[in-house]
């Protein structure tokens, strides 16, 4: 089983920047947003950030790395 721990560290603000300039999104990204939308707590300029990464996906603008 892959055990991937994203950096706790990391908010998702610096998330979407390295996203959104690599232009993909891999396997740790995913998981990081996964535990990110797990969470109760999220601010609603956190929502705006994971609606623009899902809205690049869908419009083709990011790429979905299965690595």
């Amino acid at each position: 089983m892959l055990s991937i721990k994203p950096s706790q560290d990391t908010s998702l603000a610096d998330l979407f920047c390295k996203i959104w300039h690599s232009g993909c999104l891999t396997l740790g990204d995913r998981y990081r947003l996964m535990l990110s939308l797990m969470q109760d707590s999220l601010s609603a300029e956190e929502e705006a950030i994971l609606n623009r990464i899902l809205h690049g996906v869908r419009r083709g603008w990011l790429e979905v790395k299965k690595e």
